[in-house]
């Protein structure tokens, strides 16, 4: 154990002493409802290299970081590793360790198609603090998997992968267009009855790591219905067995594409510190790189989270770096995953940071750029909904009105619980303003929504 220098510093930096940390961080504990009872002498020992466990860390980012005037992470603290006693788990020769994973994921896939996520059929909650930091650590350190190989009675070769492969695809386009309330059964059936077989099966270590790539990328999009449904315990479990599968591959790329959907569902639910660390972990990672797209929406995905934590500074140098990276995307030279970061996502991104920051004209014209260019479906409906924020935001709610119309007309026929939850927000800013156009937008929300999903 080495003594965390980072921290020593900066706490020497804000001026607090041991004594006084530790009753700030229990003074934190109290308000998320927890009970913690640090003193001086748990300081000295974070102080000599132990982490603590739960949210502790993250308090102490809030609480230094307030003190100091800036945003801090995990890594700045000199906590980017796991808790103590959460060391990886040894992977062996065989695959032995990685074939108890498959048999979990497997079990969650057949109790999610059952719709009974648990044994007491209440779906999973999220996992907070090093529960939800680990699988991310894990995902980045070693040890990798030295062979993947499997001896099932099934054969598994290139055809059977190449499988996979399109349904990712056909499973995509069709969240894209319909939602994942009307996909995520689908997804989720055919990981049960094709991708669990097939991990069973019999393979050597080359066409395992295809397998395991193909296979990761499916629970990616079973995950991301799973958060568009609004089940967010059940999302992130996915999303993490996602990450497993692709370090199995070997595809850090690939891994680093599943932590940014980790890191989009972190904003969505006003988690920022995580949201940043999450992006840090990828982005100081040599292979993300590799794909502008990615390195850019992770830097648009931070502008955000910055903003969120009222760091301006922290959120322009991540506008820069994301717009930067934005003129280097190459289609294809892109990751089939990366295909979202359309024409105009990055500029929706930036125009949703500023407006946090209260900078709405800026922010109108980062949306109406991105409005204008060509999207799917649900990136439309996303887009519009971006652009009539802002203008409601600098008053013209006229226009609002009308541009709340045109994305009604877009999400007719798309079952999603977040753009639904998008327009009743969007809604119930209209009803405010109280003009003609505003309460026929308004309406036309309130009767879409009264469809059921």
């Amino acid at each position: 154990m080495e003594p965390n220098s980072q921290l020593d510093a900066l706490l020497d930096q804000s001026g607090m002493s041991r004594a006084g940390l530790a009753t700030r961080v229990n003074q934190s504990g109290s308000a998320a409802g927890l009970t913690l009872r640090y003193d001086h002498t748990a300081v000295a020992r974070w102080l000599k290299g132990q982490r603590p466990r739960g949210r502790v860390p993250e308090f102490l980012c809030e609480i230094l970081g307030g003190r100091l005037g800036r945003t801090l992470t995990l890594a700045d603290i000199g906590m980017a590793g796991p808790p103590d006693g959460a060391a990886p788990p040894p992977q062996s020769a065989d695959g032995s360790g990685l074939g108890g994973f498959v048999e979990r994921a497997a079990l969650l896939w057949h109790s999610d198609r059952l719709h009974a996520e648990d044994a007491g059929g209440v779906a999973p909650s999220l996992l907070r603090g090093a529960a939800a930091v680990a699988p991310v650590w894990e995902w980045e350190n070693p040890p990798a998997d030295a062979d993947v190989s499997h001896r099932g009675e099934r054969p598994v070769g290139e055809a059977e992968v190449s499988v996979l492969q399109v349904a990712r695809g056909h499973y995509e386009r069709l969240y894209r267009n319909a939602g994942g309330v009307a996909t995520r059964a689908r997804v989720v059936g055919f990981l049960n009855a094709e991708v669990a077989p097939l991990l069973r099966g019999r393979y050597e270590d080359e066409v395992g790591r295809e397998l395991f790539r193909a296979a990761g990328s499916l629970a990616a999009i079973s995950g991301i219905c799973a958060y568009d449904t609004d089940a967010q315990g059940l999302a992130q479990r996915y999303f993490h067995q996602a990450l497993r599968l692709g370090k199995a591959s070997g595809d850090r790329l690939f891994g680093g594409y599943v932590v940014s959907l980790l890191v989009n569902q972190a904003l969505f639910l006003g988690d920022s510190r995580h949201a940043i660390a999450c992006a840090e972990a990828v982005l100081r990672s040599p292979q993300a790189r590799a794909s502008a797209a990615l390195t850019s929406d992770l830097y648009g995905m931070q502008a955000k989270a910055y903003a969120m934590l009222g760091d301006r500074g922290g959120a322009y140098a991540c506008m820069r770096a994301a717009e930067a990276y934005s003129e280097r995307i190459r289609p294809e030279e892109e990751p089939a995953e990366t295909g979202y970061v359309q024409p105009g996502f990055v500029q929706v991104r930036l125009a949703e940071a500023l407006l946090v920051l209260g900078e709405v004209a800026t922010a109108g014209r980062y949306a109406r750029e991105s409005a204008d260019a060509p999207a799917h479906i649900r990136g439309r409906v996303n887009r519009l909904a971006t652009l009539a924020d802002v203008e409601l935001a600098s008053g013209d709610e006229e226009q609002a009105a009308e541009t709340a119309k045109e994305m009604v007309a877009h999400a007719r026929g798309v079952e999603s619980q977040r753009l639904r939850g998008r327009m009743r927000g969007l809604g119930r800013q209209l009803v405010r303003h109280r003009s003609a156009p505003a309460a026929e937008a308004a309406q036309l929300i309130d009767d879409a929504l009264r469809v059921p999903l």
